[in-house]
């Protein structure tokens, strides 16, 4: 082998390491770029994308509620499980086993997304169905929702006939009794 066999072979093994060193700094690039827009999504993206499938939710207060994610909305999400239908304040949500891989951007949410948790508790109240509110210290109240404020929810209870005042921030579900 001659010395320009020799220079070109040097040459080309060092091309070969500048190669695999710049392969390697864009995977780490590549990498970091990952983690950066992972940092966007967020647990409703991953709940959104799971409307239509089983999972189990983690709710404080009460622990695990498996059923079908039916919808997702801003600050609750709508639970069938069994013969209960659960709506779920996003903000008692602890865990969530069997999610989707995938995220749904909140830019693709139907407007429908944006009716809060008030929306909801209003639904059970107009259908005059029996309901369990399950409170995040684990107490319990079951009735029938009169009248959805702001809020707080006004539960009428037991054959007096007692109302209760529950506020948003302390309700981790409400179930139906139907």
């Amino acid at each position: 082998m001659g010395w320009e066999d020799e220079l070109f072979a040097l040459f080309d093994d060092l091309e070969d390491q500048a190669s695999a060193l710049h392969a390697t700094e864009r995977d780490a690039e590549v990498a970091d770029r990952s983690r950066a827009e992972y940092r966007q999504v967020s647990l409703a993206g991953r709940l959104m994308a799971t409307v239509g499938t089983t999972a189990t939710v983690g709710v404080v207060g009460i622990g695990p509620v498996t059923g079908t994610v039916e919808r997702v909305a801003a600050g609750w999400l709508l639970v069938a499980a069994r013969k209960h239908d659960w709506v779920i304040n996003a903000d008692a949500v602890t865990t969530v086993e069997g999610a989707s891989v995938r995220s749904v951007p909140e830019v693709a949410w139907s407007p429908l997304t944006r009716l809060g948790l008030g929306s909801a508790l209003r639904r059970i109240s107009e259908a005059g169905e029996r309901c369990v509110l399950h409170l995040r210290d684990g107490s319990r109240h079951e009735g029938d929702l009169r009248r959805v404020g702001s809020d707080f929810c006004e539960l009428s209870t037991g054959e007096e006939r007692r109302t209760v005042l529950v506020a948003f921030t302390a309700l981790a579900a409400a179930q139906s009794r139907a």
